[in-house]
Formats: C-alpha cells, sequence, structure tokens
C-alpha cells in the first residue's frame, strides 16, 4: 500500500512539476536499471506547451511517434529523449527568432511511452502502459503473477539497446527470498519480461 501511494505521489508531482524524476544510468549498486532522477520525454506523451502572452503558439501537444512535436512559426521540433527543462530552452530558442525574450513553460501531462511487455507463463501476458518507474516483481504483480508452470529461476528481460537486445537473467526465488529485495530493479521503457 505505501509503494503505491509513493507512485501516486511520484505522478502527481511529474503532472505538477513537468519533471519526473528519471534517466537511464545504472544503480551505484549495480543492477540494471534507472537511478531516479529527471524524466525524459517519449513518443506519444502528451506536453502543455505555454508561450507567455501568446495564446496563438500556446497549446498542448502529443509528441509523435518520430519524437517530434509541432507548434506554429517553429514547425517541428525534436521532443523525444529532453527533460521538459531541456525543451523549455530549445523552444526559447526558436521562439526568439520571432519574438523578444519569449517566456514558455512545458508540462508534461500525460506519461504514454512507458510501455513494457509481459510474456509467457504470467496469468495475463499483455503490454503494459505504466505511468511511472516499476521494478520486475510489480510488473508480474500487474501481470497476474506466475503461474503454476513457470520456470521462477528462469525469468529474463530484454532490453533494447539500439539495434540489439540485452539479456538480464532474473531470478524470482531469489528476489523474494530474505535479503534478495536488492535485485528486484527497476524496468525501462520498451523492456520484455520473458516467464518461460
Amino acid at each position: 500500500m505505501i509503494r503505491r501511494v509513493y507512485a501516486i505521489a511520484v505522478v502527481v508531482i511529474m503532472i505538477i512539476t513537468g519533471q519526473a524524476h528519471a534517466q537511464d544510468r545504472a544503480p551505484s549498486n549495480g543492477h540494471p536499471g534507472p537511478v531516479l532522477d529527471e524524466y525524459r520525454i517519449g513518443p506519444e506523451d502528451t506536453l502543455a506547451i505555454s508561450v507567455w502572452k501568446n495564446d496563438g503558439i500556446s497549446r498542448t501537444v502529443p509528441v509523435r511517434p518520430d519524437g517530434m512535436i509541432s507548434l506554429p512559426l517553429i514547425h517541428d521540433v525534436r521532443a523525444v529523449g529532453l527533460t521538459a527543462t531541456e525543451l523549455r530552452d530549445t523552444l526559447i530558442k526558436k521562439l526568439a527568432e520571432f519574438m523578444p525574450n519569449p517566456e514558455v513553460s512545458v508540462i508534461v501531462t500525460e506519461v504514454r511511452s512507458f510501455k513494457v511487455s509481459v510474456m509467457g507463463e504470467v496469468v495475463r501476458p499483455a503490454r503494459y502502459d505504466l505511468k511511472s518507474w516499476t521494478t520486475v516483481l510489480d510488473v508480474l504483480a500487474l501481470a497476474g503473477g506466475l503461474t503454476q508452470f513457470a520456470s521462477r529461476g528462469r525469468i529474463v528481460i530484454l532490453r533494447p539497446e539500439g539495434q540489439t537486445m540485452k539479456r538480464i537473467p532474473f531470478n524470482y526465488n531469489k528476489v523474494v527470498a530474505a535479503g534478495g529485495e536488492q535485485e528486484n530493479f527497476y524496468l525501462q521503457p520498451g523492456d520484455i519480461v520473458l516467464v518461460p
């Protein structure tokens, strides 16, 4: 229950400030997953862009699958991979060509780019849309848990890395045993959890 309250609080802070805290870096304990840091915009996220005293440019826009957003005057701008602050700075530079000292704010209003898949011996295999950083155990719980035929010691997470997939082993039995909590790492967008 406390974990859910914490997750909801993180999402609310993301929406209010436009900056969820997450970046793809390995944590100091050596396990594969993000250190909770600044959120990076992804495809299908929705952004509220406000230009002070300019309702003609201010609008809510989706991030297209190609990673771009479209705004009047400046047309297409790359948003994927940037923080809300970095995108704001980019928009200020582009708008400065058309107006003096533009004041811009960027708020991530909906996180839609955080998708992970769970396949194999789980009750509900599916692709899940997440709203915040989630651990492997959390996603397995979303999928209804493991079936009686699941090989708990041979679960694998496939993580996209450029044009290849990295295989990360996950031993469910070790994680749920006393002292195994550190093995329960955070997933990243695009991860596939395979339960043989």
